[in-house]
Parts: structure tokens; sequence; C-alpha cells
């Protein structure tokens, strides 16, 4: 496994992600975003895929921006063009915000499995799956105040849709270290686990035994969440399940409930 993000594809639908820089802690090198971008884009179609694990290979998740770019900085080499963030390349973002929500666009469940740290850049990126796993003793931090510069990976959408306004006024404006009891207490993370990866792969292979369009329909209703109105939630309720009820994959789903077996789903076309 040497490229710096890699895809397994197991049995069964599930993705896992891996993100492979282990010597750097997976710090985020310009190659990184690229390959990021390319494997989260590389799922958004694949119809095989039923949900994903996004997690680090090595002692950390994500270590943030590699300090190698800050040196860099103070060298005056490799400096990133303004103009360059300020360019949508990717919808509504740039490509550094698109590294984030490239996994929102997935349209199955992506669990980030998160040890070690997720600083920076790499919290921003998990802040971006649909749930997090933490160990207790992870570092978490939007850490960018420290090098004087803000969140700019999508992290502002995110935290506005996870956590309260004052919460993240403390977490920008101090760079402070939270680990995952109080991550998963402030809305960073959504659960603590004695082993991430394992409870990630457990739960995304549960995921991949329910309805592949009953998830689909979830998540696309779960992205309006943070910003439609409550008339356009009532109407996509409706607009979703309308698409689903009576359908064949929903009669399987009833069907293999009263007779107590699995049931049979098939990839969607």
């Amino acid at each position: 496994m040497t490229d710096i993000v890699h895809i397994v594809h197991h049995t069964g639908g599930v993705a896992e992600v891996i993100l492979n820089r282990p010597d750097k802690m997976n710090a985020l090198a310009p190659a990184m975003f690229t390959a990021l971008i390319d494997a989260g884009e590389s799922l958004i179609s694949d119809n095989r895929v039923r949900a994903v694990v996004l997690r680090g290979e090595g002692r950390a998740f994500c270590a943030g921006l590699d300090l190698v770019n800050f040196e860099n900085m103070t060298a005056g080499v490799d400096m990133i063009d303004p103009a360059r963030l300020i360019e949508r390349t990717h919808g509504d973002a740039n490509k550094f915000q698109r590294v984030a929500t490239v996994w929102r666009d997935i349209p199955v469940p992506v669990i980030a499995a998160l040890h070690g740290v997720a600083f920076g850049g790499g919290l921003q990126i998990a802040l971006g799956a649909d749930l997090r796993l933490v160990t207790a003793d992870i570092k978490m931090s939007v850490m960018e105040i420290k090098w004087g510069l803000v969140p700019d990976m999508a992290g502002m959408l995110f935290m506005r849709q996870l956590v309260r306004a004052d919460v993240a006024r403390d977490l920008i404006y101090t760079g402070r270290i939270v680990g995952g009891v109080e991550a998963v207490q402030l809305g960073l993370a959504t659960r603590v686990v004695d082993d991430p990866l394992v409870s990630a792969m457990q739960m995304a292979r549960e995921m991949t035994e329910k309805s592949p369009l009953a998830l689909r329909a979830a998540k696309r209703m779960l992205n309006q969440w943070g910003d439609a109105s409550d008339a356009a939630l009532l109407l996509a309720e409706a607009d979703e399940q309308s698409r689903l009820i009576g359908r064949a994959e929903q009669m399987e789903a009833v069907q293999a409930n009263l007779d107590k077996r699995p049931p049979v789903f098939h990839d969607p076309e």
C-alpha cells in the first residue's frame, strides 16, 4: 500500500478510504489534497458502495497541514495565490474545501474512524463525514489560529451544523485541544469507542444490510438538515418516501423482517 490515499473495497459494499502518510501522521501535503478529492469523487458514482469508512494509517488520523508548508511560507516559496482560494473550482467550494465537502456528496453514509490526532485541516476533513468515532485519548483541535489563519476547509460550514455558536468561537479563537469525551459533549464527535476502526467497520457492515435506496434517501434529506426551511424538509420527507414505499426494495425489507431472515438487496442502477 504505497498510495498516499488508498481505497480498499470489502465484500458487501464497504469502501475503506485510508490516509497513508504514516511517517508524517498523515499531514496534508499538496498531492494529498488532490488524492483525497479523487478518492472521494470516485465513490460518488460507484453503485457497489453502500458505506464508507474514512481513517488514517499509523499513529494518527491527520495532523493537519504539513509543517513543510509553513516552513516554505517563511522562506517565501510555494505560497498559495490568494486568488486560488477565492476561485470556486468545485461547485460552491474551492479545491481545499472540496477535500472536506466531497464526503457529503458521496450518496451513502461515511464514517470517520479517528485516533491519535485530528488537527486543523484533518479535523475539518473528519467533520465532512456523517459520523465520527473517536478514542477517549484522541486530540482534536481547530488549530488554524495557532498559525495566524482561520478554518477554511469547510470547517465553518460543518461546525455551524454540529456545535453551538459560542462553542465554535471558543474552539476557533483559542485553538485549544480537546479529548474524545469532550469532543462528543461539544458535538465534534459522535461516540467514544475503544477501537474506532473496528467499530466503524462493524457499523458500516450493519448499514450494508439496510436498504441501499433508503440509506441514500436518508442522506439526501440529512444533507438539507442544516439550512433547509421547515417546509422544504417536510416536502423532502414526502418526496423521498413516495419514491420508496411499495417498491420492490422496500417490500423486500418488509418481507425479510416478517420472515426473520437477512434481506437481499441489489446495487442501485
